[in-house]
C-alpha cells in the first residue's frame, strides 16, 4: 500500500500529504492524473464526503486511496460554512471571494465573538470495498480575523488566527502549520493508525 491515491486536485493538500507521510515510505498521486474526476459531495457530515471520495477514487484506480473533507467551523454561524467551505460564496470555487462572504457575515462582532475552528476527517480506504476504513480526524482553534494577513497556504488561511503563534495560518512557517493545524493532526493520527497495520 506504498502508492496511494488522493482523492483531490488541490496541491496544498498534496504537498502536506507528502511532507507528513513521504518519509514513512507513502508516495501520494493526486486522482486528476489517473484521470479520476470530481464526484457531488452529497454526505452530511465530514466523514460520509470523505469515505465517498476515497470510495469513488479506488474503485476507478484500483489503488488504496486516501480522501480528506475538512471545513472552517465558525462559532457565531452556527458552523458554517462547515461542508460548504470551499464553494461558501458559490461556484466556481474562488477562495478570495469566500473569505470576503465571511468577512461580511462577522463584520462589527468583536474578537471575543469570532472563534472558529478548522476541521479534518481523513479517510484511507486500501481497496473499494474495505470495510474497515482508517478514519482520521484533527482540529484547529482559532479565530478569525478583521482583514486577511500573509500570503502562505490556501483556502481560509489568512484570515484564521493561531491564537498560540499569533499569527495567520498563511503567516505561519509551513513545518509549523504542520504541527498545529487540523490537517496535521489527522496525519499524525493516520500515521500511528499505518505503523500499527
Amino acid at each position: 500500500m506504498k502508492r496511494i491515491v488522493v482523492a483531490s486536485g488541490n496541491a496544498g493538500k498534496l504537498a502536506e500529504f507528502n511532507r507528513l507521510l513521504g518519509a514513512a515510505g507513502y508516495e501520494f498521486v493526486a486522482q486528476g492524473e489517473l484521470g479520476v474526476e470530481d464526484i457531488p459531495e452529497t454526505g452530511l457530515s465530514f466523514v460520509e464526503n470523505a469515505l465517498l471520495k476515497a470510495r469513488h477514487a479506488a474503485e476507478v484506480t484500483g489503488l488504496p486511496a486516501l480522501a480528506d473533507d475538512s471545513g472552517l467551523c465558525v462559532d457565531a454561524l452556527d458552523g458554517a460554512p462547515g461542508l460548504y467551505s470551499a464553494r461558501y460564496a458559490g461556484e466556481p470555487v474562488h477562495p478570495a471571494r469566500n473569505i470576503e462572504k465571511l468577512l461580511g457575515a462577522l463584520e462589527g462582532l468583536p474578537d471575543d465573538r469570532r472563534g472558529a475552528s478548522f476541521h479534518c476527517t481523513l479517510a484511507l480506504l486500501r481497496h473499494p470495498t474495505d470495510p474497515r476504513p482508517l478514519l482520521a480526524q484533527g482540529e484547529w482553534r482559532g479565530r478569525i480575523l478583521r482583514a486577511p494577513r500573509g500570503n502562505r497556504g490556501f483556502g481560509y488561511d489568512p484570515v484564521f488566527l493561531d491564537p498560540e503563534h499569533g499569527l495567520s495560518a498563511a503567516e505561519l512557517d509551513p513545518a509549523v502549520k504542520d504541527a498545529a493545524s487540523h490537517r496535521g493532526k489527522a496525519l499524525q493520527v493516520l500515521r500511528q493508525q499505518l505503523g500499527a497495520e
